[in-house]
């Protein structure tokens, strides 16, 4: 099966592996790129104690950059989204990583159980503001810090017709809004999707399948659960 991936590149790149390792052809379209700002999640480290929050690996990728300055903030306890994100950061040096399975509100829930006191929470723009209202529905007092960006990116024409050159994929995968919302903006994919009666378009979760345009909603199934997993398993 012929797979596109929309997610950015550093992540498409995994997500191809799985796939190949699936028996899939993997197509990548990163549509997003991530900028980092390492420098505002070490001010907010080093103006705040107690627990730290992320909801996508993304945070863990600034705060790889950091080096030694990060090491006096391995002993906070780290909340996460997914099994990914909270890997990441083990791996990258924190001793005690909790993680949620589902999304943002899932992840309150979690750190409400814990009652961890002060929370810091390292994200990213644009993003849902599921986990953040849900923490404030709890009472639960917290900070936020922006420390990437995730910016559009413009395909080339020839990359796209490279992609399309030897027919449409067989599945697209959708991981976010926003990069849904890129992606069919894109010419070619509003010209001849809506023909294409076979494609099935994957989506990480409800909010992502939202932004599917209407026309192609018959073409949608939405991952049982937030994650990677889930979701190629509807392959």
């Amino acid at each position: 099966m012929r797979v596109l991936v929309t997610r950015p590149a550093h992540s498409a790149t995994r997500t191809a592996q799985r796939l190949r390792d699936m028996g899939h052809e993997p197509l990548l379209l990163p549509l997003r790129q991530p900028l980092h700002d390492s420098a505002a999640a070490l001010a907010a480290l080093a103006t705040t104690s107690g627990a730290v929050a992320v909801t996508s690996a993304e945070a863990i990728r600034v705060l790889s950059a950091l080096g030694e300055k990060l090491r006096p903030h391995l002993a906070r306890p780290l909340f996460g989204v997914g099994e990914t994100t909270a890997e990441e950061a083990r791996i990258l040096g924190f001793r005690s990583v909790a993680s949620s399975q589902g999304n943002g509100r899932n992840l309150a829930d979690l750190v409400a159980a814990e009652k961890p006191g002060t929370l810091l929470y390292l994200a990213g723009t644009p993003r849902a503001e599921t986990f953040e209202g849900r923490l404030r529905e709890l009472g639960i007092h917290f900070s936020v810090a922006e420390c990437y960006r995730m910016q559009p990116t413009v395909p080339d024409p020839a990359e796209i017709d490279a992609i399309f050159a030897n027919g449409y994929p067989d599945a697209i995968l959708f991981y976010s809004r926003q990069t849904t919302e890129d992606f069919f903006r894109l010419p070619e994919p509003q010209l001849a999707l809506p023909k294409r009666s076979a494609i099935r378009l994957l989506c990480l979760s409800e909010a992502v399948a939202e932004v599917v345009p209407a026309a192609l909603r018959k073409n949608v199934t939405i991952s049982p659960m937030p994650d990677e997993k889930s979701l190629l398993s509807l392959l």
